[in-house]
């Protein structure tokens, strides 16, 4: 059975809602069309996003990020787009959406949105001291 393109994103239950953790995707083969010529425009997608209650469900985000495929959209509203849509469904505590368009015209777009749930603020970065292995020489 074959898949078609969606704009339906599911989600399922975050299964460590009490821990902040980050979720990192990296979507190599986005593409739309420019708006105005018609050509296909390519990016690769990077997302990042700490859950609260949860998570993107990763065929349906497949089959959303296909359905752009065919549909004209200037860079910095399709990215905007795709993040609202994305935290309409997971209601994350935190997201954000950076599109590194391929080159167009000679210029490279990169487009970064975020979003996140009112009064969160991530937690303190350790800093870990770099790791380097001894020498067993003697």
């Amino acid at each position: 059975m074959s898949s078609q393109p969606s704009k339906a994103l599911a989600h399922f239950d975050n299964p460590n809602p009490e821990r902040d953790f980050l979720i990192h995707m990296e979507i190599p083969e986005f593409t739309c069309l420019c708006p105005k010529t018609g050509q296909p425009d390519f990016a690769t997608l990077y997302l990042d996003y700490i859950p609260d209650r949860h998570c993107v469900e990763l065929k349906s985000l497949k089959l959303y990020i296909w359905s752009y495929r065919d549909e004209g959209a200037f860079h910095e509203a399709v990215a905007n787009r795709i993040l609202n849509d994305l935290a309409a469904v997971t209601q994350p505590r935190f997201i954000r959406l950076t599109a590194k368009f391929y080159v167009r015209g000679g210029i490279f777009t990169t487009v970064t949105a975020e979003h996140r749930q009112p009064g969160w603020e991530p937690q303190p970065q350790v800093n870990l001291p770099a790791f380097t292995p001894q020498s067993n020489t003697r």
